[in-house]
């Protein structure tokens, strides 16, 4: 499968592990990157840019294709120091960055000099134009069903990423909503040029997750996800769980609510302890409303492959089935 994203990251696949909090660890990053997709470490998952030129060594030592790593800027009283990190992304040469959250733009000219590829995460198209504008190589654009931050727009994929792919000159990578074939072929025909997939990464083999939360990934349904900090217009889409429902309650509450109220119930270390020990209601589990589609827990070499193949599957289908509307003049479901 050859696009503009497999050959701007030396990939086999158009497919890419997003990155994810306490999830991008060199054991899944090289598993993706091994099945030739583009496995990508968290730089923010390392508790310092030491710590992550180590895991950068370590995936480096399994695996001999490309990988990246993930830089989410959000703002914050007390930054982490994400110009080091860069440096620790350049110095061991890593070629390529996602990054997410805030603009990417006071590092881009550092990391261009230095033959790094940018792959920006967004949820909007004129933030993805303006990341066009200061130079990044690529959008990943973000629809309304992903985990993490959707944004505040509230539109889906279905739309995002056709108005997307007609704006942007740079590739588009579809993200949020997508965990087989038929989801790839259907980004592909609204015009991405590849897919990042998060949530169905989470339920492999290889992630490093306690065994019942990847469970509960796959007993999930699509309407097993809940969307926290609303009243904070900082959107997040997390798997429905104790800890979830309480912070909702806490944000309805007559009064409203500050990000004080709810703080403990969402720290990052408790949805950290949930991850390693399998206690789905000990903290926030990020999921997307995917999870509906995932029913197996495969290693990350078979879940390409599958995907690949009904890809090609879907496309060859949907192109069968509009020939013969075409041929017959009747109605055609070309899907």
């Amino acid at each position: 499968m050859k696009t503009r994203i497999t050959e701007l990251l030396g990939i086999r696949y158009p497919i890419i592990q997003g990155g994810m909090q306490w999830v991008g660890t060199a054991e899944l990053a090289s598993a993706v990157s091994n099945a030739g997709g583009l496995g990508v470490l968290t730089a923010l998952t390392q508790p310092d840019p030491q710590a992550l030129a180590r895991e950068i060594d370590r995936c480096r030592g399994m695996t001999d294709q490309p990988f990246g790593v993930n830089l989410t800027i959000l703002p914050s009283v007390k930054p982490p120091p994400y110009a080091e990190y860069l440096d620790v992304v350049i110095e061991r040469g890593v070629k390529v960055v996602e990054t997410a959250g805030n603009s990417p733009k006071a590092f881009i000219e550092k990391l261009k000099r230095h033959g790094v590829r940018i792959v920006h995460k967004c949820t909007s198209v004129r933030h993805a134009l303006s990341a066009e504008r200061n130079g990044v190589d690529a959008v990943s654009i973000d629809g309304f069903e992903c985990a993490g931050h959707p944004g505040e727009d509230d539109v889906a994929g279905l739309v995002l990423i056709p108005l997307a792919t007609r704006a942007l000159r740079i590739p588009v990578v579809a993200s949020g909503g997508i965990a087989d074939g038929r989801g790839m072929a259907a980004a592909m025909a609204l015009g991405a040029e590849g897919v990042n997939m998060g949530t169905r990464f989470c339920a492999t083999q290889e992630a490093p997750i306690h065994e019942r939360i990847k469970q509960a990934l796959v007993g999930a349904s699509e309407r097993d996800t809940q969307l926290i900090f609303r009243t904070l217009h900082n959107t997040g889409r997390v798997l429905k769980n104790a800890v979830s429902d309480e912070v909702v309650a806490t944000e309805r509450r007559p009064g409203g609510c500050e990000f004080s109220d709810i703080q403990p119930l969402v720290a990052g270390a408790r949805g950290r302890k949930a991850l390693s020990s399998g206690e789905v209601d000990a903290g926030l589990v990020w999921a997307g409303q995917v999870v509906g589609l995932i029913d197996d827990i495969p290693s990350c070499a078979d879940l390409l492959q599958r995907i690949v193949a009904e890809c090609h599957a879907s496309l060859t289908q949907a192109l069968a089935g509009c020939g013969e509307g075409t041929r017959t003049g009747q109605p055609v479901a070309c899907a």
